[in-house]
């Protein structure tokens, strides 16, 4: 058996991020690309970081938000769109090439993530734009959402994405951060999470009800204050039950 772990990283200035600690724990770097987090000194760095401990990298192309993370939903042209995620993965693919690394997946960030999750229309875009970049690329989204079904039908190969540290709703989408109790803070409560999204048994959800996702890849979110205690917890897990922490593989 295999999963990957991924992680957000590169999106809080040094030395604030725990970019170092975290990446020996996981398979998967989502790199910020310079639009809701990061710049190309920290992708320098963050790149580097990721090739010491053979992790893949993959882009993580966001709304050019800065005040809100990223995290509010915009409604941008098929142009606008297009150009704001060919330039972020243009810069870091840039990056990744200089240090002889090779770009591995994507995965959009924050409301975009949500918004192509629940959007068809949107996440058929983004599966275009990715296809239009680079057909080799993983795409990962939502494990029941429409970026998922985009990239198939794209012929994109995909990564169903679960989060350890998010709540989610009856229809599997995300509850939103505003609602309080949406993040989950208590190790025990991510490792549980975990655990059932691995094995494939049935989380609850916030409504109350069983809910059963079928994962590829596991994430956290390097931004979290608790995001450490989650992985090393995680990752310990994950050995112990000799599952194989590996990234998605590419065509």
């Amino acid at each position: 058996m295999r999963i990957d772990l991924n992680c957000d990283m590169g999106e809080l200035a040094l030395p604030e991020n725990q970019d170092a600690a975290l990446m020996p724990l996981v398979s998967s770097a989502n790199i910020a690309c310079g639009a809701h987090a990061g710049d190309t000194d920290l992708m320098i760095r963050t790149v580097a970081l990721a090739m010491d401990h053979d992790v893949a990298i993959g882009a993580h192309p966001g709304y050019d938000d800065r005040a809100n993370f990223g995290r509010l939903p915009m409604h941008l042209s098929a142009d606008a769109l297009r150009d704001l995620i060919l330039r972020q993965l243009d810069a870091l693919a840039a990056v990744v090439h200089r240090q002889g690394g090779r770009l591995h997946h994507m995965k959009p960030h924050g409301a975009l993530y949500n918004q192509a999750s629940a959007d068809p229309t949107l996440a058929g875009q983004l599966a275009d734009i990715l296809w239009e970049f680079d057909p080799t690329l993983v795409l990962v989204g939502g494990a029941s959402g429409a970026l998922i079904e985009a990239g198939a039908r794209r012929g994109l190969t995909v990564a169903r994405e679960g989060f350890a540290d998010r709540r989610y709703r009856d229809n599997g989408q995300l509850v939103s951060r505003q609602e309080p109790g949406a993040v989950l803070d208590a190790a025990d409560s991510a490792l549980a999470q975990a655990q059932a999204l691995v094995t494939g048994q049935p989380l609850i959800s916030w409504e109350g009800h069983p809910l059963t996702l079928t994962v590829d890849t596991l994430c956290l979110h390097g931004d979290g204050a608790q995001a450490l205690p989650f992985a090393r917890a995680i990752r310990h897990w994950l050995d112990q039950q000799g599952i194989n922490v590996l990234p998605p593989q590419r065509p």
